[in-house]
Formats: structure tokens, C-alpha cells, sequence
């Protein structure tokens, strides 16, 4: 009997059979702890692939080093985006952790399409290069360009339900309602950027030397066998997992607002003798109002316990307030006070949104440029031979230190020193990544001056050789940029988290990741409107050919730093502007 009282149940949460969760037996660390291990295995499956593609894309399929960075940069940026498309689901009609089975098995079948054709020969393009100078090379197009993007896409679809749903899932599994809960929230966010990191500590080293070594077939080979085995690992915490129950569409919400304020307010200052909809006699009206009589009795008590919350709207975005009024235009779009004010959060965080998309655009040549401009140095150490897809090891290893000196070192001595919960602010922490890209662009720079410099003196602008100076170098920019992707990642992730509406977190969480898909797809938009400015009056562009020596690299990232720099100045407008509402945020 006592044992029953003390499960009580998680309010809006069921277990894995759709049964109510209960205190003490569902959710935890324990339950986090799975998605930690899981998020390992599913990183690993996706970076293998992505941090070598562009070389596996210009080798091997023969497209040029600039299409090849452009269908890496769009690739990458579709897998992020569709994080949006995870956690909307997420929220909408299923939990995440259905979202996440269906997930990893699309990858799952993606990564089988790319292993078999990287196995046969017959659906690649013919060898060509030094080694068969009597063969042209032919980039590949037909049914083999349509199988290799089915496979990309495939596994950019599954790489963006698990990226909207797998964060949410572990941080669903803390009581946000007390201070020990929110700590282990912020934990489990620290943790799971150490963990991504941990798989792409594997995936950047060991496999990737497979695939330079052993072929590509074992490196796609070895993504499926990960993300295969993330799945019976993720059902095996099936029974300690609270899952939140689905709210309906947030973006039918959303909408419904921005629509009702519309029409609303048309009519309020339509010339015809209609009736005036003033917000403050609505939400009068509504407070005194116990429900509608066209509600069903369910239907009033969930829009009474909605009022309960909000007693009247906010002044932040006023023009809204007018869609909660007591007779809109049309039944359908009756909106509650409550989720006027969701609708207020949302739009909030868009700001902050869009100052870190300029950041991951600086990510975006992590896997692109950087890598091609490594394969151009020396990459031996010692007697062995480091692939250049392999240089997110600093990074990587940066993080996968940082990490755990941040949350037990750092912020324990920042909460003493701001006698606050958070210690460091989420804002604060984005806010030194973005400081840090700025110093990554410029790093970039004065290294790829360095490098062309030696390739000039050297008299190797025309040489396959490899130049004599050590890919250690091109270091520097990784480690600047891991860096700040640690501290941008895991406050933004657990930013949007705390501060959505509840019924929008799994969305709201992927906006991290669709800040990333931004990125990459802003620096194609980048590097297109680069070639085109500077190829104008029969002037080489700065990023065309396909001799990397005679690109015009250190003035495209010098162009990245001053974007960079002016993107920082704005982000500090928005943030010092903006309120904290989480619990927690404000101690």
C-alpha cells in the first residue's frame, strides 16, 4: 500500500505501453541514460559518412570540389532541417519515442542503399586520375547519381526525425519542478554533446581510416551495423522511459493565432457597423466568463484550466492579444489567452534563432573547405599517415575534456560566484561561441595564407604532392570552432527546451538543429554569390576550379569573420533585450 502511494503518477506522461507513468519508476537518469548511450552509436552512424563525404564525392563520383562542398553543405543542411519535421511529429501525433524507432530504421535502409553501391563497381563511375590517364573522368549522373542521393537522402530524413526527438526524449525525463531536476536537465544537455562527440571521435578516426584504407564499403558497412544496434539498445530502456503525450499540432496553433489576430483586428476597423473587438473587453469577458456555450463539458474544463494560467495577456507583441477574443470571426478560431502567450514565446526565440545560423555556417567548413585544404599538406605523423577527414579529432577531443570540466567544475564555481541556479545563462553560453567563430574565420585566414605561401615557394601550385608543411595547422580553426560549438550547441538545446510552451518543446528543441541546416545552406547560398560577385569583368572567382592552390580561400574567410562579427553585435541587442520565463532562469 505504501509502495502505491509513493508512485504516484508523472501528470501528461505515459509509459511505453500507453499506460500512466509513475513517480520513482519511470524517468530519471537512468532513463537518460540510455539516450546518451544511443546518441553515441546514432552520431557515429552519421558522421562517419558525413565528415569524409566531400572527399568520397570528388574521388570517387568525380564531381569538382566545389559541387562536391555544395552537395555535402546541401545534404547535411536537409538532415538538420528535418530535425523540425521530428520534433513536430513528435509533439503533434506521436512521442519520441516512436519518432526515434521510425527514425533509425530510414537510416538504417539509407545507409544499406549507399554500403551496396560503394560494393559494386558497376554502380560507380569508372576509376580515373593518374592511375588511369586513359579513362576521362565522368562525375556521375543517371541511375547512379539517382542511387547514390536516394541513399544520402534517405539517411537525412532518418539523421532528422532522430536529431527532433532522441534531446527532447532524455530531457522529457526529468521534474523540471525542482531545482535537483533542473540540474540533472542541464547535465543530461552537457552530456549529450559529450556524447555526440564521443561518437565522432570513432567515426573521425577509426572509421574513417577504414574507409581511406579498406574502402568505402566498410565505412558505410560499419554506419549500418551502428545504427542497427542503436535500436534493441534504445527499446532496452523501454520500461524506465516516461513519454510526454502528444498535444496536437503546434503549428496548427500558431497559425490559428497569427490568423485570428488578423482577421480579427480587419474587422474591428472595418468602416461597417460591425462589432468592435477591443483585447482588454474580451479578456474581461472571458475571465468572467465560465465557457462557451457552444463548448462540450470536456472541452470548457481543459479551456478553464488554459485560463487558469494567463489571467490576461502580456504586453510583449500586443497586437496578438486581440485573438483571444469572446465572438471570433469563425468557431475554429477561438484562441485561449494561454495560447496567445505560447504563440508570444515562440516568436521570441526566433531572434536568438537566427543569430546562430552565421555560426553553423562557419561549422559548414568543418566538412567541407577545411578538408580539402588538409588533404593538400602533409597529414603523416610520425610513420603514420592521418586521413584528412580525420582532423575533428581536436575538436573532439577538446569537447569530450570541456564537457565534464564545464558541468563539474565551472558552473558549481559559477553558481557560488552568481548565487544563481544557472550559473552561466544559456545566452551567455551561445554568446561565447559566436566570440569564438569570429576567431575561428580569422585563424582560417592567416593558416590558408600560410599554407599557399609554402605551396609557392615550394613550386607545388600545379602538384598532386603533397605540400611540406604538417596539416597540424589547419588545427587551430577546428579547435576554435568545436569550441564554440560546444558552448552554442548545449545552450541552445537546452534554451529552446526550457523556454517553449511544453506543448512545443520537441519542435522548439530542433530549431538547434535547424539552425544548422541553415548554415550549411547559407554557405552554398555564400560561396555561390562569391563566385558570382568576383567573376564578374572576366576576374577568376574566388572559389572555382578545381585546383584548391588557386582559390582565393583566405578572402573567404576573412569574409566570414566581418559576417561573423556583425551577426555577434546583433545577437547581443536580442539578448540583452531578452526576459527569461523558465523556472529556474531567473534564480
Amino acid at each position: 500500500m505504501e509502495e502505491e502511494q509513493q508512485l504516484t503518477r508523472w501528470e501528461g506522461y505515459v509509459d511505453w505501453r500507453r499506460r500512466p507513468a509513475l513517480r520513482g519508476r519511470h524517468g530519471g537518469m537512468l532513463a537518460a541514460s540510455f539516450v546518451l548511450v544511443v546518441e553515441i552509436l546514432e552520431n557515429l552512424a552519421f558522421l562517419a559518412n558525413a565528415s569524409n563525404l566531400v572527399l568520397y564525392l570528388s574521388e570517387y563520383m568525380h564531381f569538382s570540389p566545389t559541387k562536391s562542398a555544395n552537395n555535402v553543405t546541401n545534404f547535411m543542411g536537409t538532415a538538420f532541417l528535418l530535425a523540425l519535421l521530428g520534433g513536430f511529429l513528435s509533439d503533434a501525433f506521436f512521442t519520441t519515442y516512436h519518432i526515434y524507432l521510425i527514425s533509425a530504421v530510414i537510416e538504417f535502409l539509407g545507409l544499406v542503399v549507399l554500403t551496396v553501391q560503394a560494393r559494386s563497381p558497376s554502380l560507380k563511375p569508372s576509376a580515373c586520375g593518374p592511375a588511369n590517364l586513359d579513362i576521362p573522368c565522368q562525375e556521375a549522373h543517371g541511375g547512379r547519381a539517382a542511387m547514390l542521393f536516394l541513399g544520402l537522402y534517405l539517411v537525412a530524413l532518418g539523421v532528422g526525425g532522430i536529431k527532433g526527438s532522441l534531446p527532447a526524449h532524455g530531457a522529457e525525463q526529468f521534474d523540471e519542478d525542482t531545482p535537483q531536476g533542473r540540474k540533472q536537465r542541464s547535465t543530461f544537455f552537457n552530456y549529450f554533446v559529450f556524447c555526440l562527440s564521443c561518437g565522432g571521435l570513432v567515426a573521425v578516426t577509426l572509421v574513417v581510416w577504414i574507409e581511406d584504407n579498406k574502402g568505402w564499403e566498410w565505412g558505410f558497412g560499419i554506419s549500418t551495423i551502428s545504427i542497427l544496434l542503436s535500436i534493441p539498445l534504445f527499446l532496452a530502456g523501454s520500461a524506465t522511459y516516461r513519454n510526454k503525450i502528444p498535444c496536437g499540432s503546434p503549428l496548427t496553433t500558431i497559425l490559428k493565432v497569427l490568423v485570428a489576430a488578423t482577421l480579427n483586428s480587419c474587422i474591428s476597423r472595418s468602416p461597417k457597423g460591425c462589432i468592435s473587438r477591443s483585447p482588454s473587453n474580451a479578456v474581461a469577458s472571458m475571465a468572467t466568463s465560465p465557457s462557451s456555450p457552444t463548448f462540450t463539458s470536456k472541452e470548457a474544463e481543459e479551456n478553464a484550466k488554459a485560463r487558469e494560467s494567463t489571467d490576461a495577456p502580456t504586453e510583449s507583441f500586443k497586437f496578438l492579444n486581440i485573438a483571444a477574443v469572446d465572438n471570433p470571426v469563425h468557431k475554429a478560431l477561438e484562441c485561449t489567452i494561454q495560447q496567445v502567450e505560447d504563440v508570444k514565446i515562440v516568436l521570441k526565440l526566433f531572434p536568438i534563432f537566427a543569430c546562430t545560423i552565421m555560426l553553423n555556417c562557419c561549422l559548414a567548413q568543418l566538412s567541407t573547405f577545411s578538408v580539402q585544404q588538409a588533404a593538400t599538406m602533409d597529414t603523416k605523423l610520425g610513420s603514420l599517415k592521418v586521413p584528412p577527414a580525420s582532423l575533428p579529432i581536436f575538436p573532439v577531443t577538446f569537447i569530450m575534456i570541456l564537457a565534464p570540466v564545464y558541468d563539474h567544475l565551472i558552473i558549481p564555481f559559477a553558481r557560488k560566484v552568481t548565487k544563481s541556479e544557472m550559473g552561466i545563462t544559456h545566452l551567455q553560453r551561445i554568446g561565447i561561441g559566436l566570440v569564438l567563430s569570429i576567431i575561428a574565420m580569422a585563424t582560417a585566414a592567416l593558416v590558408e595564407i600560410k599554407r599557399k605561401r609554402v605551396a609557392t615557394n615550394s613550386g607545388l601550385l600545379d602538384s598532386e604532392h603533397p605540400l611540406p608543411i604538417t596539416f597540424f595547422w589547419i588545427a587551430f580553426q577546428y579547435l576554435f570552432l568545436g569550441s564554440a560549438d560546444l558552448f552554442t550547441l548545449a545552450g541552445l538545446l537546452e534554451f529552446f527546451f526550457t523556454e517553449a510552451p511544453s506543448s512545443m518543446r520537441s519542435l522548439a528543441t530542433s530549431f538547434s538543429w535547424a539552425s544548422l541546416a541553415m548554415g550549411y545552406y547559407l554557405s552554398s547560398v555564400i560561396v555561390s554569390i562569391v563566385n558570382n560577385v568576383t567573376g564578374i569583368s572576366k576576374h577568376r572567382p574566388w572559389l572555382s576550379g578545381s585546383n584548391l592552390n588557386h582559390f582565393q580561400l583566405e578572402r573567404f574567410y576573412w569574409l566570414m569573420c566581418v559576417l561573423s562579427a556583425l551577426n555577434f553585435l546583433n545577437y547581443l541587442l536580442w539578448a540583452i533585450r531578452y526576459k527569461y520565463r523558465s523556472t529556474g532562469a531567473n534564480k
